[in-house]
C-alpha cells in the first residue's frame, strides 16, 4: 500500500521546533522571529497564489496551501482535512527558479505539469474525500484498502467535473505511484493487488489508457490469477460509483478487498512476504510510467504542430490583410486622376517619375481584328458547362425506369405503401459565364526599347478584348520601370493605342502587380482572372524575388498568369505561362490559346 499517505485524517505530529515555540509562548516569552531563508518570500507568494487558484479546482474557499521543503506526511503532496491545509513539496517545481513561478498567470501551470498534477490530485481529495475511517479501524488492513480505493475514486470524480485536468494527473502518476514501489518491494499478492488498485483502477477511472497499463496487467494477472484480478476490478469499479460522503460504502468495498486477498480486515496490513521475488512490480510500473510519458510526449508534439499550424494560418491571414491594404494604397496612387507616375518606396527629394507615354494613335485594322478574335477566345475560355441534375420521381414527367415501375406494381399488389420511383427527371441548368478581370503590366525599362511598339500594340489588344467579352468585365494596364504609370484605369476600355518610350531604370513589377490586383480584383473568386506581363525578365535578383512571390500568391488565389516575351531569350518568372511574340496583331490566336490554357488551369 502507499508508503506515504496523501490524506491525513488526523492532525500531523508537531515538529520539535513547533514544540519549542509552543513551550516558549506558554512561558510568556515573545513570539520567536522565524529565521529567514533564501527564497522563502517567493515560496510564500507561490503558496498564496496556489491558495487563490485552489477554489476553481475544489469549489472550497477554506483550504490553505503551503509550499514545504518536505511535507509532514512524507508524500510529494498531502491534504490534512482537519486543518483544511494542503501541502506540496517544493522539489516538484524543479528545475524552475521560484522567482519565475506565477500560478496566478493563466497557463503558467503548463511549465510545471508534475507539480500541478500533484496539486490537482490533492485538490481532488479536498473536494471528494469527505469520509474518514473510524478511529478504531485506523492502521488496519481495512483502512489501508479503503485509502487505496479512494485514490482512483477521488481522481475519477474530479475528472467528471474537470476533464481537462487529465493531462496533469497523468503527468504526476510517476510522482504519486512509483515512489511506493521500489526494487525491494516483494512480488506478493497484497502488493500486486495494491499495484493494480493504483494503476489499473486509474485506467478504469479514465486517467490512463489500456495500451499503457498492459504490461502491469499481465504481471499482476500472473501473480493473482485472472479470476482474483477480475474480482478486485469489480470492487474498485464499484468504489468509483460510490458517493463522496458514503463512508459505509467505501469501508464495505475495502472489506471485500481484504476478503478477496485472504487478509483480516480488523488486523494489521499484511507483512511483505520475505520469500517473494523483488523488483518485479516496480519494473512493470516503470514501464507503465514510460508508456505514459511517451504518449504524453507524442500528444504534446501533435498539439504543438496543431498550434504551430494555427499560428501560421493566423499570421498568413494577417499578412494577407496587410498586403491587401498596401495593394489598395498602391492602386489608389497609381490610378489617381491626373495620370502622374507613382514611385514606390520612400520619396527621394528632387526625384520624380517620368511618364513613358509619348502619345496615342488610333488602332489599326489588324489590331481591331485581333482584339475581336481575342475577345471571342477569352469568352470561350471563361465559359462553363451547364449543370445536369437527375432526380428520381414517383410521377411523370421524366424517363420511365422499368425496374422501378415493376417494383412499384409489386408494392401496390402487396398492399404496401409504394416507395419506388419509376420516373427519372433530368434538368439542365446553364451556368452563368463569369466576367473577366484582366490586369496588364508592361515593362518600359531600357532593355525593352526595341519592343516598345509591340508592347503598345499588345497592351491595347488585350485591354480592348477584355472590354468586348462582357459588360461586367474589367481590365487595367500599368507601365512599370522604377515608377508605375497607369495606361488605362480599371473599367475603362481604351479607344486609342498608347505609345511608349522604353528607357526607364529598374523594375517595380511587384508593386505593379499589387496595383492591378487591387484595381481589378484579381484575387476575388467568381470571375475569370488573368494577369498578363509583357517583359523580357531581365531583373535584379531582389526585384525578381519580390515579383515571383506576388505571382505565386495570385496563382494560389486562382488567377492565371501569362508572360508575353518579345526578346529571343526571355527570362519569365516562375508560375507564368510563357508566350513568344513578334507581331501582336498577327498573334491574337496564339494569345487567345495561351490565355485559354492559363484560365483552364484555375478555378473562377
Amino acid at each position: 500500500m502507499p508508503a506515504h499517505p496523501h490524506v491525513m485524517p488526523t492532525p500531523p505530529v508537531l515538529t520539535e521546533a513547533e514544540r519549542d515555540l509552543a513551550r516558549w509562548e506558554d512561558d510568556g516569552g515573545p513570539t520567536a522571529e522565524p529565521c529567514p531563508r533564501p527564497q522563502a518570500g517567493q515560496w510564500l507568494r507561490i503558496a498564496a497564489a496556489l491558495s487563490e487558484r485552489l477554489p476553481e479546482l475544489t469549489g472550497r474557499e477554506d483550504v490553505l496551501v503551503t509550499c514545504e521543503e518536505h511535507t509532514r506526511s512524507g508524500a510529494p503532496a498531502a491534504f490534512f482535512p482537519t486543518l483544511a491545509c494542503l501541502e506540496i513539496d517544493r522539489a516538484l517545481f524543479a528545475p524552475l527558479h521560484p522567482v519565475t513561478i506565477d500560478p496566478t498567470r493563466s497557463g503558467d501551470e503548463e511549465r510545471y505539469p508534475v507539480a500541478w498534477g500533484a496539486f490537482t490530485h490533492e485538490a481532488a481529495h479536498a473536494a471528494h474525500s469527505r469520509w474518514t475511517t473510524p478511529p478504531p479501524l485506523r492502521g488496519t488492513a481495512l483502512d489501508a484498502a479503503a485509502q487505496l480505493l479512494e485514490e482512483s475514486r477521488a481522481e475519477g470524480a474530479h475528472l467528471s467535473r474537470r476533464p481537462a485536468d487529465r493531462r496533469f494527473l497523468r503527468a504526476a502518476v510517476h510522482t504519486l505511484v512509483l515512489g511506493d514501489f521500489t526494487s525491494q518491494t516483494p512480488t506478493d499478492r497484497w502488493q500486486a493487488a495494491a499495484a493494480a488498485g493504483l494503476i489499473l483502477a486509474r485506467r478504469d477511472a479514465g486517467i490512463l489508457d489500456e495500451d499503457e497499463t498492459e504490461v502491469l496487467e499481465n504481471t499482476v494477472t500472473h501473480i493473482l490469477g485472472k479470476d482474483l484480478l477480475a474480482t478486485l476490478a469489480r470492487i474498485w469499479r464499484a468504489a468509483h460509483a460510490t458517493a463522496d460522503e458514503d463512508a459505509q460504502g467505501m469501508l464495505a468495498h475495502a472489506e471485500a478487498w481484504c476478503q478477496a486477498l485472504g487478509a483480516d480486515p480488523a488486523g494489521p496490513e499484511p507483512a511483505p512476504d520475505p520469500t517473494g521475488r523483488r523488483g518485479e512490480l516496480a519494473e512493470a510500473i516503470g514501464k507503465v510510467i514510460g508508456a505514459v510519458a511517451a504518449n504524453e510526449a507524442a500528444q504534446a508534439a501533435a498539439q504543438a504542430r496543431v498550434e504551430a499550424a494555427r499560428t501560421a494560418r493566423r499570421q498568413a491571414k494577417a499578412a494577407q490583410a496587410a498586403h491587401a491594404r498596401q495593394a489598395a494604397k498602391t492602386a489608389e496612387k497609381v490610378f489617381a486622376p491626373g495620370g502622374r507616375p507613382h514611385t514606390p518606396g520612400k520619396p527621394v527629394k528632387g526625384q520624380r517619375g517620368r511618364s513613358p507615354v509619348t502619345g496615342t494613335r488610333p488602332p489599326r485594322a489588324a489590331e481591331k481584328a485581333a482584339a475581336g478574335q481575342l475577345a471571342r477566345a477569352l469568352r470561350a475560355a471563361a465559359y462553363r458547362e451547364r449543370t445536369t441534375t437527375v432526380t428520381p420521381s414517383m410521377a411523370p414527367p421524366g424517363r420511365l425506369n422499368m425496374r422501378q415501375a415493376l417494383a412499384r406494381d409489386a408494392q401496390q399488389a402487396a398492399g404496401a405503401t409504394p416507395t419506388a420511383t419509376p420516373w427519372m427527371r433530368t434538368v439542365h441548368r446553364p451556368s452563368p459565364t463569369p466576367p473577366l478581370r484582366v490586369g496588364i503590366a508592361v515593362d518600359v525599362s531600357g532593355s525593352m526599347s526595341l519592343a516598345a511598339a509591340p508592347i503598345a500594340s499588345a497592351a491595347w489588344i488585350l485591354a480592348k478584348a477584355a472590354a468586348l467579352t462582357d459588360p461586367d468585365s474589367r481590365s487595367a494596364t500599368v507601365a512599370y520601370d522604377r515608377s508605375l504609370t497607369a495606361i488605362t484605369a480599371p473599367g475603362r476600355a481604351p479607344t486609342r493605342v498608347s505609345e511608349f518610350d522604353a528607357s526607364g531604370m529598374g523594375h517595380s513589377l511587384a508593386e505593379a502587380i499589387d496595383a492591378l490586383e487591387a484595381g481589378v480584383d484579381l484575387t476575388r473568386p467568381g470571375t475569370g482572372r488573368l494577369l498578363v506581363i509583357a517583359s523580357d525578365g531581365y531583373y535584379h535578383p531582389d526585384e525578381a524575388l519580390h515579383a515571383a512571390g506576388r505571382i505565386a500568391a495570385l496563382r494560389q488565389a486562382g488567377c492565371a498568369v501569362l508572360w508575353l516575351a518579345f526578346d529571343p531569350d526571355p527570362h519569365p518568372l516562375p508560375g507564368a505561362t510563357l508566350l513568344h511574340l513578334t507581331d501582336p496583331a498577327q498573334a491574337a490566336a496564339a494569345i487567345g490559346q495561351a490565355a485559354t490554357a492559363a484560365l483552364a488551369t484555375v478555378q473562377p
